[in-house]
């Protein structure tokens, strides 16, 4: 009988974030899966609830603008569980509060940028640091959680698309230079995604926008990014290193317009 590569029996998964409405769907998908979890979120209450709900899984306290945090919470799941096969990467400065002041260049406050970097780059940075060395022993992986905004212009949010553009290339980087040890390193890129505080958040007329250049008929789910991070995690993705898988529902696939181009052939059909 063939062995199913998607499984993840067995290996040890840190997902940051992992509280959030992508981290938990992630969680418990990894964890129906085989996965033991630590769920890693500054929101440690929703952490611990969602850590008592897997079978086999721990919560862990992490603030990304936190140097010792970040080193503790890779430190705290080799100490539980005895090794790390993956560091997901998902947790990043993105509330409605936040996503209302990242507007353009000329109007940043320098305050906001630092403090996006400082959490999305040099947090994400220090994550992986910490975890390399575990790794390379099981010969792990990463996957970071990034944007379609990372791969696009946009009129607001460039404090976010930048910093996450950076992640890419930290992706890219830590591929090259440990692929050797057996490390691999990807990068998912969600588009909008329906999670409960982007529901309640996000203005519809400006969710219709996005739906409407979609090539699916809807906009994605946390449950879809959750398979694509289960995906590279595992070892059916084995020969995947150094790659952004781009989970948007195409928005970022196609020329510009194709909506209104979409309206104007449906009206001569």
């Amino acid at each position: 009988m063939a062995v199913d590569a998607t499984r993840l029996d067995g290996k040890v998964i840190i997902i940051t974030g992992g509280a959030g409405g992508i981290g938990s769907a992630t969680a418990r998908l990894m964890a129906a899966r085989g996965a033991r979890i630590a769920v890693a979120d500054i929101a440690f209450e929703a952490a611990q609830a969602l850590a008592d709900e897997l079978p086999d899984a721990i919560a862990v306290r992490l603030d990304l603008e936190d140097e010792a945090s970040i080193e503790a919470m890779i430190a705290d799941t080799v100490a539980h569980f005895g090794r790390l096969d993956v560091l997901h990467n998902n947790a990043a400065l993105l509330g409605p509060d936040i996503a209302r002041a990242d507007n353009d260049v000329e109007t940043m406050q320098t305050a906001l940028w630092d403090r996006t970097y400082a959490v999305n780059v040099r947090g994400t940075m220090i994550a992986c640091r910490a975890a390399l060395p575990h790794l390379r022993e099981t010969r792990g992986n990463i996957v970071n959680t990034v944007s379609n905004l990372a791969l696009q212009g946009h009129m607001i949010q460039a404090a976010y698309s930048s910093s996450k553009a950076a992640v890419i290339q930290m992706t890219r980087a830590i591929a090259a230079s440990h692929g050797i040890h057996g490390i691999r390193a990807n990068a998912i890129a969600p588009g909008m995604t329906m999670t409960r505080a982007l529901r309640e958040a996000f203005p519809p007329p400006l969710r219709v926008a996005v739906e409407s250049e979609t090539l699916r008929d809807t906009l994605g789910a946390p449950e879809d990014i959750a398979e694509a991070a289960a995906f590279l995690a595992s070892d059916a993705a084995r020969n995947i290193t150094g790659q952004v898988l781009v989970a948007d529902g195409g928005c970022a696939s196609h020329v510009p317009g194709i909506a209104q181009f979409r309206a104007f052939f449906s009206g001569e059909h």
